[in-house]
């Protein structure tokens, strides 16, 4: 335990230390700290538990709250509680294919947006945007949304996100995420943080659009299953018309309060999974991920702050993320949202790598090397890296990767 201690107290050292650092200072060929060098699975404060567990040190009421959550995540809706008109699911664990094992799964949506350079960003919420939504109920004839006017370049194919991990995601400070914001590291790799219009900085969704996990589970009832609540009180329309009487017949909000609160605490408290036992091949390709500096992004260790949850406060997560917007290249560019160009991606978080077989925010990638061979723009010169392995190492990185 006194090691354990004494591992947390370097990393909030390391975090202050670099903070009060000059900006000439803030150039570093890695993460100021990696407890992915040390012996990993010896550090108990990094939180980590069998998939479908919540995170440890839960009150009874808020393990009550857990396994209800678990109940509304999987129940069905149907139009007389709420669903649609459009929709593209009828629960949460319809697209979250089994929500015990981090809830991955197959489904690809289409996101639209309108972008200009140099103006903002404008996710069409008017006329249908920025979630196309792909079925309809019968009152409205079965028939998928049309796709917005005014939508620019190629539409953002997304699959489902595995939710390991977001409560603790949620309680990372908007100071640590700036902070990582300002490095640069010598290969050119420089993300910025995504601060939205309220101040707050965004973390979850591709574009880091939403800084709020009960936000961001709120906008799934409303643009996944057309459920409105409290944060999403107002019915859509169909192409920017209102729907007619009688085509959405639940009374709004039609999520109860409870349950929202309840599917919230079922996400916020579902625990990081652990990974895979490495083998041998595994180990030495941990090694190869830090040495082609995979690591300027997916830093392996973050520590969260004051929550107000004592199982989520000051705790560590391997979320091999830095949270920060990077930019992919003109190749991988589809549409905007938040703050997010068409060209720039939230480093997406590689907890749960070991349950997924399609890969990249639009699954069109079967393999991890494919998916790394999409890494341009600022990713180009780690990519790169990674082709000029030998096969063996090229295989053994791919094997620790899959192994989180």
């Amino acid at each position: 335990m006194r090691r354990n201690r004494s591992t947390l107290l370097a990393l909030v050292a390391a975090w202050t230390t670099l903070a009060c650092a000059p900006p000439e200072a803030k150039v570093f060929s890695a993460p100021p700290f990696d407890p992915s060098d040390e012996s990993n699975d010896t550090i108990s404060s990094v939180v980590a538990a069998a998939a479908g567990s919540p995170v440890r040190g839960l009150s009874n009421r808020q393990m009550q709250a857990f396994t209800q959550g678990l109940g509304v995540f999987s129940t069905p809706f149907t139009a007389e509680n709420g669903l649609g008109p459009l929709f593209n699911s009828n629960s949460c664990a319809a697209c979250h294919d089994d929500p015990t094992l981090g809830g991955y799964g197959d489904s690809v949506e289409v996101h639209v947006s309108a972008f200009q350079q140099g103006a903002a960003c404008k996710t069409l919420g008017e006329t249908g945007g920025p979630v196309v939504q792909q079925h309809s109920t019968d009152a409205l004839g079965g028939v998928p949304e049309p796709t917005p006017d005014g939508a620019t370049g190629p539409p953002g194919l997304r699959t489902t996100p595995v939710i390991f991990g977001l409560g603790l995601i949620d309680a990372i400070p908007d100071q640590t995420i700036k902070f990582l914001a300002r490095i640069r590291y010598p290969d050119g790799v420089h993300g910025r943080a995504a601060i939205l219009p309220n101040g707050r900085v965004g973390r979850f969704g591709r574009k880091a659009a939403v800084a709020d996990l009960l936000e961001f589970n709120a906008g799934a009832y409303f643009n996944e299953m057309g459920v409105t609540n409290r944060l999403n009180p107002v019915e859509g329309t169909f192409a920017g018309t209102p729907f007619a009487p009688g085509v959405d017949p639940a009374p709004d909000p039609e999520l109860p309060d409870a349950s929202l609160a309840a599917t919230d605490a079922f996400v916020r408290l579902l625990s990081p999974v652990a990974p895979v036992p490495f083998t041998d091949e595994a180990r030495r390709g941990r090694s190869l991920f830090r040495q082609i500096r995979c690591t300027s992004c997916h830093i392996p260790v973050l520590l969260t702050g004051r929550s107000q949850n004592p199982a989520l406060r000051f705790r560590l997560i391997r979320a091999y993320t830095d949270l920060l917007l990077h930019d992919m290249g003109p190749a991988e560019a589809d549409m905007c949202n938040g703050v997010a160009t068409p060209s720039e991606f939230r480093t997406q978080p590689l907890m749960g790598m070991q349950f997924l077989d399609m890969f990249m925010h639009d699954g069109l990638s079967e393999t991890v090397p494919e998916a790394i061979q999409r890494h341009g723009g600022e990713a180009a010169v780690i990519r790169d890296r990674f082709f000029s392995l030998t096969p063996s190492d090229q295989a053994a990185l791919v094997a620790f990767v899959m192994s989180l």
